[in-house]
């Protein structure tokens, strides 16, 4: 995804900064816990077509984090 275009996006609900996931092709929101597809390289920022995130996905990644249980 082009970064410029990453930089200008924010969340349609409550204006945020996303992040790109680049493997499973979506824009996060962690404030809101929902994940925003990328389909064929076209965000689709419609809060119906997001998912929902699971407790994991919504904390931010860390050093610390790898593989814990």
């Amino acid at each position: 995804m082009d970064k410029e275009l990453l930089a200008m996006l924010v969340c349609p609900l409550c204006k945020g900064k996303l992040t790109y996931d680049r493997e499973a092709q979506e824009l996060i929101c962690r404030f809101d816990g929902l994940a925003y597809p990328v389909r064929d390289g076209i965000p689709v920022m419609l809060p119906e077509e997001a998912r929902a995130l699971d407790v994991d996905e919504k904390l931010p990644p860390s050093a610390g984090r790898h593989g814990e249980a």
